[in-house]
């Protein structure tokens, strides 16, 4: 027993000893932390001291700076505005004439400047101060919506009138195109009785008083005139890098060498014009005035002014954050726009071809209300809208402007590589249709029967009561369907030559065939072609608006089952297709669901919409 307690209390002691060794390590490195601490805080004060005098000044300097940053960028952005203004004053002294240019955008310039800084700062007050005027117009608007449909009326009429006795027939007929257009349009809507007079009166009406500003006024012309000229001027100096890369004699391979870089130059400067913030600054100004003419909601709008400059997949991403909340009419909205019309980068590429630059530029934005206008009518909103709120753009990835040239640039490869791969695959694809034709037609006695020529005749209607006269309005067919079933770049390089021969002035005809179309058939053609409009952008356009990010869906479906006014939108659909893909079925009864979705809302998707994926029986 003495033993065991012996060996008790050596045991005691020692664990005494460790424990008292422990802590005067503790302590010992607390002694040294103190101590570091101390050596690191009398070196900062050393260090502080030896700086220099101009290292002190230089500190100093930049936090003044920093501290009075706002007044800093104020001081130097007035000293450039002044000095801005006086050099437009003294090219005004030395020649007027030639500076009208450059004063007329400088005076645009400062209005929109001018204009957007009293709104920022006084719009919420004006709109304030209008809410009497704007309660008096909602009282009456029925009675207002009506004078101004019948006053519309009345001056389309006398229009037609004074424009058939002074230039013919000829404009009646494309008048009832459009009307023809119209019907065939509420024809085949999807609610024909719910389509609003304010989107098509005002999308037409914007077409028509732009066409009508632009093309029968001298100074709209003449000024569109100019605005062409400057853009195949601007495209010109493209030649210089082709040059430079494929040598002097870069200009005998027309396609690849002379219009495939303009692509990439204009890709790489409206990537620069985005940086700046000209681009948003561009399209929300377009955008806005169609939402408050058509009574479009802010973001199918903007997706369409958008058309007017970017792609047919890039303009979607301009509106990325809002597309899940897009109604069906609102996404068939935002693709019509894009097949409506062209990209900007793409609009070089045709005036190289030797199109009236004048009319390209007015159909791309003739375009975009005109768009607008017969989607509404196609696919008519019958539900409220969820976009509502404004959209807001962001300047893009680029951290500088120089980085913004060369991503502008890089992104046109991909461009110039899939035109290109379209213009070799539909070409061939043509000769091979043709050829086939050819043989089939040559068992019947018609050895000349063509993909061309079948879609003359099955365009041609189309194309007469547009306006073109009926000897053009087969060739012109051909170009429409080339440019439906194929591609519109073929299409607008075979009218390039049409507008070739009729320039080289060679005979009309040889062995009955047209060799070349008028003027005015040129200029209806150019309108017709000017749109992304065909099979194989059909894929593309689908792609830029469906991609829905995997976080979204779950939660999305979760929150709208849970929302007692649940939206029917396009995002409900396919986050719902999502979760039937998920669906696993290990036996009857027993169903379960992954990728984060809940069983409450397959249920709900059962109930909204069900789909052949999944068997919504085993859950009702």
């Amino acid at each position: 027993m003495k033993s065991k307690e012996m060996e008790l209390d050596i045991i005691e002691n020692k664990d005494g000893k460790q424990g008292n060794d422990s802590e005067e390590q503790q302590h010992i490195c607390t002694d040294v932390e103190i101590s570091s601490e101390g050596i690191d805080d009398a070196s900062a004060k050393m260090g502080q001291h030896n700086k220099s005098l101009l290292e002190k000044k230089v500190e100093a300097l930049q936090g003044y700076m920093a501290k009075h940053k706002d007044q800093i960028h104020l001081i130097i952005q007035l000293v450039l505005a002044a000095g801005f203004v006086a050099m437009v004053i003294a090219a005004c002294v030395v020649n007027f004439h030639r500076a009208v240019g450059l004063l007329v955008i400088s005076l645009v310039t400062i209005f929109f400047l001018v204009w957007d800084w009293m709104m920022e700062r006084y719009g919420e007050q004006v709109w304030e101060a209008l809410a009497p005027i704007r309660d008096l117009l909602s009282r009456n608007w029925c009675g207002i919506r009506w004078i101004i449909y019948m006053s519309v009326l009345v001056a389309v009429v006398c229009w037609l009138a004074l424009d058939t006795a002074q230039r013919g027939t000829r404009q009646l007929v494309s008048f009832f195109g459009l009307l023809l257009f119209v019907f065939l349009t509420l024809l085949f809507s999807k609610h024909p009785f719910r389509w609003s007079w304010q989107t098509l009166v005002f999308g037409t009406g914007l077409q028509f008083i732009f066409g009508l500003l632009i093309l029968r006024t001298t100074f709209g012309l003449g000024a569109l005139r100019w605005l062409g000229n400057k853009a195949e001027a601007f495209m010109s100096f493209t030649d210089t890098g082709s040059k430079f890369v494929f040598g002097e004699s870069y200009t005998d391979h027309f396609l690849a060498f002379k219009v495939m870089p303009i692509l990439v130059f204009l890709s790489s400067v409206i990537s620069m014009l985005y940086y700046i913030g000209f681009m948003a600054w561009l399209i929300c100004k377009i955008g806005f005035i169609m939402q408050v003419t058509m009574g479009t909601s802010p973001a199918e709008s903007m997706a369409a002014a958008g058309n007017i400059f970017l792609g047919l997949a890039n303009s979607p991403l301009l509106i990325r954050p809002y597309i899940s909340e897009l109604t069906l009419s609102e996404i068939h909205a935002v693709m019509t726009g894009g097949f409506a019309s062209i990209s900007g980068t793409i609009l070089g590429a045709y005036i190289s071809f030797g199109v009236d630059a004048t009319h390209l530029l007015t159909a791309t934005v003739m375009s975009a209300p005109a768009s607008l206008a017969i989607a509404k009518m196609f696919w008519p909103e019958t539900i409220v809208s969820r976009s509502n709120r404004p959209v807001k753009m962001d300047k893009g990835e680029s951290k500088n402007l120089l980085e913004a040239a060369s991503l502008g640039a890089s992104r046109a490869i991909a461009l110039v590589a899939s035109v290109l791969a379209n213009i070799i695959a539909f070409m061939a694809l043509l000769s091979f249709f043709d050829a086939v034709l050819s043989w089939l037609g040559g068992m019947f006695d018609c050895p000349q029967l063509s993909f061309s020529l079948i879609c003359s005749y099955v365009f041609m209607p189309l194309s007469f009561m547009m306006g073109v006269s009926f000897e053009d309005s087969f060739i012109v067919a051909e170009l429409m369907g080339i440019k439906t079933f194929l591609s519109e770049f073929v299409a607008f390089q075979k009218l390039s030559e049409l507008i070739n021969r009729r320039k080289a002035g060679g005979p009309e005809y040889v062995n009955n065939v047209k060799q070349y179309i008028s003027v005015h058939s040129e200029a209806i053609a150019t309108y017709a072609l000017c749109g992304f409009s065909n099979v194989a952008s059909l894929g593309m356009s689908i792609g830029a608006l469906l991609y829905i990010p995997d976080s979204e869906c779950p939660h999305l479906l979760s929150v709208e089952f849970n929302n007692t006014s649940m939206t029917n939108s396009s995002q409900m659909h396919a986050c719902c297709t999502e979760l039937y893909n998920s669906v696993t079925v290990y036996e009857p009864w027993n169903v379960t669901t992954g990728d984060g979705f809940s069983q409450s809302s397959l249920l709900g998707c059962c109930t909204l919409t069900p789909s052949e994926l999944f068997n919504c029986s085993l859950m009702l």
